[in-house]
This record gives C-alpha cells, structure tokens and sequence, in this order.
C-alpha cells in the first residue's frame, strides 16, 4: 500500500498494515522439527494466517518449492471482502496467504515449521507485530485431511517444544472461501522494497529465513 493510502485508512479510523510503531519487536524461534511428516505428492495448496498478509507473502515467496503466493482474505463472506472493510476487524476474515507448493521439494510440515519460526508468533492472540484486531489473528487453514492431521499434530508438539513462554493461540480453522486480495497488494514486498512497513516488519523476516532456513531459502522473488 503507498504511504498515501495508509494515511487515508488511518484517517477513517482503519487498523490497516501500520507505519513502525513503538510496538514490540518481532521475534524469531527455534520451531521444532515435526514429528509428523506430512504424506502428500503432486502440486499442494494450504492457506495460512500470521499477521499483515505483506510479510507472510513475502516469507513464502522466497521458499524453493513454492510456486505460488497469493494474499487474501480467508474466514468471512464475499461481500465483505475488501481491504477497506476487512481492516476494520469486523468482518471475520483473516489476513492470509493462499500458498501452492511441490511436496517433492518442501513438505507441508517444513511450511509449518517456516511459518511458526520466521513469520508469526502462535501464542499471540488477534496480534502480530504492529499490527492489532482479529483480522490479523495466526490460523493455519488446512486444505486436506492430511494437512489437518499434520497441523493438529504440530501445534501439540510446539506446545510441548518448550520454545514459548505462552500457551498457543493459533488457531485450525476450517476451510472457506479465499478471496484474492486486491491487485495492489500481491507481489507488495517486491514492489515496495523500501516502504517503512516492509523494512522494519518484514525485510528482516526473508533474512531469518535465509540464515535459519538455507537449504529451503530462495534470492528471487517467485511472483504470483
């Protein structure tokens, strides 16, 4: 988003991806290895919830194995999902990434273990980052039956891991309707490398992936 139009959601009152703030810090953790592997073959689609969807994005973008990122809104209806409306926390959707990837090169359970190390924290409820309202709330949102038994597997292990301080929060939510977000927002790390959101929130979540993930790292940027 220009800077412009974050001043405009600001002034309508909208909690919308933010300018830095005196917030805390994002964190990176040592996520467990799953236990669980997750058994799939053939191109694979998960959608998953962590934050403002720039970052999470943007994570993905740079893991060899997927072929596909897309930003949008996942837990609401059709007629309510746009940024402007979605922003005001009121609609049920969630910020999310819809993520298609080659099992063959990264499994569900490493995109698991990516997501929960370098991109969201599980144990914050309805917040990451800057950012504040349920609309930003961490959910991972199976597709299959297999990733649900995968991702239910995991968030037990990470609760046992001893890695967090905090009961998890993250929830498994049922599958619904992805709705892309709009044109302006896909591809946003990319097109925006310096935008004061992207370098204090999100540049510094592909350089964790980069020195915590290597042999899974990307250098360019997969678009769509």
């Amino acid at each position: 988003m220009h800077i412009k139009s974050l001043f405009a959601a600001a002034a309508l009152g909208l909690s919308a991806c933010a300018l830095p703030s005196m917030a805390m810090a994002d964190e990176v953790f040592d996520a467990p290895v799953a236990a669980r592997q997750a058994n799939e073959s053939g191109l694979q689609t998960a959608i998953f919830a962590g934050g403002c969807f720039w970052g999470i994005e943007g994570i993905f973008s740079h893991t060899r194995g997927v072929t596909s990122a897309v930003s949008g809104y996942h837990g609401g209806t059709a007629n309510t999902a746009t940024y402007r409306q979605v922003v005001s926390g009121t609609t049920g959707h969630a910020e999310s990434v819809r993520v298609t990837y080659d099992p063959s090169v990264i499994r569900y359970d490493q995109l698991l273990q990516i997501l929960f190390s370098v991109g969201a924290d599980p144990t914050l409820h309805n917040r990451q980052g800057p950012d504040r309202g349920p609309q930003y709330r961490a959910a991972i949102v199976p597709t299959t039956d297999e990733q649900r038994a995968v991702a239910q597997a995991y968030v037990a292990q990470m609760e046992r891991s001893g890695v967090w301080d905090r009961p998890m929060a993250v929830a498994i939510e049922r599958y619904r309707t992805f709705y892309e977000a709009e044109d302006y927002h896909q591809d946003y790390m990319l097109k925006n490398p310096r935008a004061a959101y992207i370098v204090r929130w999100d540049a510094p979540k592909v350089e964790a992936l980069q020195e915590m993930f290597p042999r899974f790292y990307r250098s360019r940027f997969r678009t769509g």
